[in-house]
């Protein structure tokens, strides 16, 4: 299974991420202590100007508590678990700090204190950063087997039904693969790196290369949903920074058939608020498995499992599902997950539609290999490696054509073997047509070259060379 980012020259680790974010935080807590004065100021002289400058000063503790909130979930990445929760404690802090208390300087002196201890410039776990480093090409996490089949038992297939699985960055499609095989299944995957996906095209039975974002996949066509999305930030289309565990999740769920299973492998510290509210309100039966030890403290890796629904109208309670963030222990173990715990569904469903963004020319030959009619096309015939014979005698005319054309023009096996050659010349001659008065007397001709086809045999017989015209 992988993760892959679409623009891999310019990813965004989390170390660089928090950089940027060190300069916000000192920026905004500045703005926020010259706002705070400029109501105090306008208060006594301009009432309009002093309610624009609060309004200002909302939106400014607005951005703040936001920076706050991307700044811990970084620090989860690299591991500063200290330093995440002073980001918590601060975020929550400031969501309730009284915007006209005239007690600004400790909020600020707090704040440039908190920016100012943000592993930057090389300050970082050495080690953790590292590890991250060495386990990421390309946003590359292969899922772990162990854990793929802790999952597995989860899942009920339906008998007799062929399902279809969909994994929309599937890497070398050993995670796919794993679930799939022996449990009559159909397994589709995309996959960004050719050289992944031409190894995927091995174990899988279609293989999209290229973009997820730009195949071509049908709606509502598969079982199964198996997502284990970029762990990185990348750059967008418009230039800003965007994880795309998000993007994955929203552009991948059209796919899963209603009643259908995902199957979400992210980071425990991505629960974001966002992403939860996705999950909550499209799905039903959700439950929330942290893998086993080894892999949970590399990758802090959880398995997020649901039956796809359609939309209420009122969303549904998603606090429950955003406070594993916040505690990890909490959340059960997949050496804990029911066997059978969510059957997928058990009627047969079409993949009418599967392109990947690039033309997969192995796959077209794959196809081709398999093709009976295209086998049965490019054969000879019985009537091509045959002997051939007239169904009727041939009359002059037909004689004359095939040997103008040169289909007579070899040896001639019968009682008296001879080699005849056709071929047609082109002759001149000229013809004179005498004019005549209506009373019968002649006053002049008129001469004109017809130009005729001959048609020439030569033949060579035993007797000697004979020309037939």
């Amino acid at each position: 299974m992988s993760a892959q980012p679409e623009n891999s020259s310019a990813r965004y680790y989390a170390a660089e991420s928090l950089r940027m974010a060190q300069s916000g935080l000192m920026e905004l807590s500045q703005q926020l202590v010259v706002q705070r004065a400029q109501v105090e100021s306008y208060r006594a002289s301009d009432l309009t100007a002093a309610r624009d400058t609060y309004s200002q000063l909302q939106q400014t503790r607005k951005e703040l508590v936001s920076v706050l909130a991307d700044v811990r979930l970084l620090l989860m990445e690299v591991e500063e678990t200290q330093l995440a929760a002073a980001a918590g404690q601060l975020q929550a802090g400031l969501q309730g700090f009284n915007l006209m208390s005239n007690t600004y300087r400790p909020v600020y002196d707090v704040l440039r204190d908190f920016a100012g201890k943000l592993p930057v410039e090389g300050t970082a776990n050495a080690a953790v950063i590292g590890r991250l480093m060495n386990n990421v090409k390309m946003g590359y996490y292969p899922t772990d087997p162990d854990n793929i089949s802790l999952i597995l038992r989860g899942v009920r297939f339906p008998e007799g039904v062929t399902t279809n699985l969909l994994d929309p960055c599937c890497g070398c499609g050993k995670a796919l693969r794993q679930l799939a095989q022996g449990n009559n299944c159909y397994a589709y995957g995309v996959e960004l790196d050719e050289s992944r996906a031409e190894e995927a095209q091995t174990r899988l039975h279609r293989v999209g290369f290229g973009s997820f974002f730009y195949s071509r996949i049908s709606h509502e066509a598969f079982h199964l949903l198996f997502l284990n999305p970029p762990y990185l930030s990348v750059l967008n289309e418009s230039g800003g920074r965007a994880r795309h565990e998000k993007r994955f999740l929203i552009e991948s769920l059209c796919h899963l058939a209603y009643g259908g299973l995902l199957i979400y492998v992210i980071p425990y510290y991505r629960l974001t608020q966002d992403i939860c509210r996705v999950l909550c309100d499209n799905f039903d039966g959700l439950t929330v498995w942290r893998f086993t030890d080894g892999e949970f403290k590399k990758f802090k890796q959880i398995a997020v499992m649901g039956i796809r629904k359609r939309r209420d109208l009122e969303p549904s309670d998603a606090l429950w599902l955003e406070q594993y963030t916040v505690d990890p222990a909490a959340i059960p173990c997949l050496t804990e997950l029911p066997e059978d715990k969510y059957a997928l569904p058990a009627q047969p469903l079409e993949v009418p539609v599967f392109k990947g963004e690039k033309f997969n020319r192995k796959e077209l030959e794959q196809q081709l290999r398999r093709s009976g009619s295209f086998a049965q096309m490019m054969a000879r015939s019985e009537l091509d490696g045959g002997v051939k014979h007239p169904l009727l005698p041939l009359s002059i005319g037909q004689i004359g054509l095939i040997g103008g054309s040169g289909m007579i023009n070899g040896l001639i096996e019968c009682d008296t073997p001879h080699v005849i050659k056709g071929r047609i010349v082109k002759v001149v001659s000229t013809e004179i047509e005498n004019q005549f008065t209506s009373t019968g007397e002649h006053y002049g001709a008129i001469e004109r070259q017809v130009i005729s086809n001959k048609m020439i045999f030569n033949v060579l017989t035993p007797q000697g060379f004979r020309a037939l015209t």
